[in-house]
């Protein structure tokens, strides 16, 4: 009996030893992460009271110059896109795509250091990734349903309730106190997954997908030495990501599973397969490392995939600092686009009334002109008449589904869009886009209080000049 005491003594004693070498090895294999703080400058102080002050400065612009003209012709009908509160005042968000097992989660736990903790992402070698997850700052760690995120109106996640119930139980947000998620808020999504037919996510993925791409700061596309090819889901991904090219940056994950010829031939055959889905004369920035915690492997390029990975960390601090300028330019670019949709209403109603007389028949006078604009002029009277780029004119198609839904007879011209206390909807968003915002801009880097005109919307009191009506 004692023989089988001692016996199981050395055992225990023999798994403890073990467990304390295994413990060492791993140790000593784990990456030093000290640069990630570094470069993201993670221990320096923000001024947060100058960026509150410029936010509602910003949200005030908004509400009082581009709000009025957004609802008065119903441009969230159009595109889809109406801001919120919650947008405005939301971090910047950095959005991982690719297939799936390449490395995404993994590299969200390396760059947030949460290997080995309860609460890392949950990574391995088969689709593991089957939720959009949000990682963001809160001031303990928990996870909050999508039903949740997308009730909470202070949150910029409410819209998407319209992509229905399966996909709320398909998002997952994860709450935690880090000094990166101050800053920055970070989005997992589903790997992509060549045979499974979208219908069988249960919920439109690739709109998804647009939704998150439409309000991303930073994109990472992650691909991995194993997974080049394209297929239908990621040709349709890309195509959504166009016009956002400046926002891409390309990932060649896990490349210290290669030695450096083979390499070299994987980054080649990672531009041929992308090449046809990218139409632009500068291609996208490629990194090339390898994003999780452990060590390089031995004979590899090492001093090569920690400069690649310093270069990456400097790409996202620059979108951190960034934020606040990128956040002006964006509601600048969104009151762009709803100046233009104002406008073309307003070309529509001005063309149904003058081709209506009292034996017409409204239905097929309308038709005439929906069916076919360029008849009747109607982009190219915008182009001529207003200071606005041939390129940033919507889908001609598209106003053929707004007004069959929307009765041209419901908008009034932009000639009626004004009162004496509010002053004309065009000329306030006019302001906004020529005046406020580039004054809000320029305020940040010359760090001076922005310059607005002292008078109200009014113009000091006097009636509002409208240029568009006639005499």
């Amino acid at each position: 009996m004692k023989a089988i005491v001692s016996i199981c003594c050395m055992l225990s004693l023999l798994l403890l030893i073990t467990a304390d070498e295994e413990e060492d090895v791993l140790s000593s294999i784990v990456r030093d992460r000290s640069h990630i703080e570094e470069t993201l400058r993670l221990a320096a102080e923000e001024n947060s009271g100058d960026y509150a002050a410029a936010l509602q400065k910003l949200m005030k612009i908004y509400h009082s110059s581009i709000k009025p003209m957004e609802q008065a012709y119903k441009y969230n009908e159009l595109r889809q896109h109406e801001i919120s509160d919650g947008e405005i005042t939301s971090k910047p968000m950095v959005l991982f795509l690719g297939p799936w097992s390449v490395g995404k989660s993994s590299m969200i736990n390396y760059l947030l250091g949460l290997q080995d903790l309860p609460y890392q992402l949950y990574t391995g070698a088969e689709p593991t990734t089957s939720e959009f997850t949000v990682i963001m700052h809160g001031e303990k760690i928990r996870s909050v349903e999508g039903i949740v995120m997308a009730a909470d109106s202070s949150r910029s996640f409410s819209p998407l309730e319209k992509f229905g119930q399966n996909f709320l139980e398909k998002l997952i947000g994860i709450e935690m106190p880090h000094k990166l998620l101050e800053r920055v808020t970070f989005v997992d999504t589903p790997g992509i997954i060549e045979n499974r037919k979208q219908q069988e996510r249960g919920y439109p993925f690739n709109d998804v997908c647009q939704w998150f791409i439409d309000r991303a700061d930073l994109i990472f596309v992650v691909f991995d030495p194993t997974k080049l090819d394209v297929g239908l889901e990621l040709e349709m991904l890309f195509r959504q990501l166009k016009g956002r090219e400046s926002q891409i940056r390309i990932i060649l994950n896990k490349a210290d599973n290669l030695a450096t010829q083979d390499l070299m031939r994987v980054y080649g055959a990672l531009f041929w397969s992308l090449a046809p889905l990218i139409n632009v004369t500068e291609p996208p920035r490629v990194y090339v490392s390898s994003f999780w915690p452990y060590d390089y492997a031995p004979d590899t390029s090492r001093e090569l995939f920690k400069r690649e990975e310093i270069s990456l960390l400097e790409d996202l601090n620059q979108v951190i600092e960034n934020r606040l300028e990128n956040k002006i330019a964006f509601i600048r670019q969104h009151g762009i686009r709803v100046r233009i949709h104002g406008l073309l209403v307003d070309r529509y109603v001005q063309t149904f009334k003058e081709r209506m007389s009292f034996f017409s028949d409204p239905d097929l006078v309308f038709k005439e002109i929906v069916d076919d604009p360029d008849k009747f002029f109607i982009f190219k009277s915008i182009l001529a008449k207003t200071n606005v780029s041939k390129f940033d004119l919507p889908n001609r198609d598209a106003y053929r589904d707004f007004f069959g839904v929307n009765a041209v007879t419901n908008f009034k011209p932009l000639t009626a869009q004004c009162s004496y206390m509010g002053g004309c909807l065009l000329e306030k968003i006019e302001r906004a886009i020529t005046a406020d915002l580039p004054a809000l801009l320029s305020s940040l880097t010359s760090g001076k209080n922005p310059i607005f005109s002292s008078c109200e919307a009014t113009g000091c009191g006097e009636k509002p000049k409208n240029r568009y009506r006639r005499n």
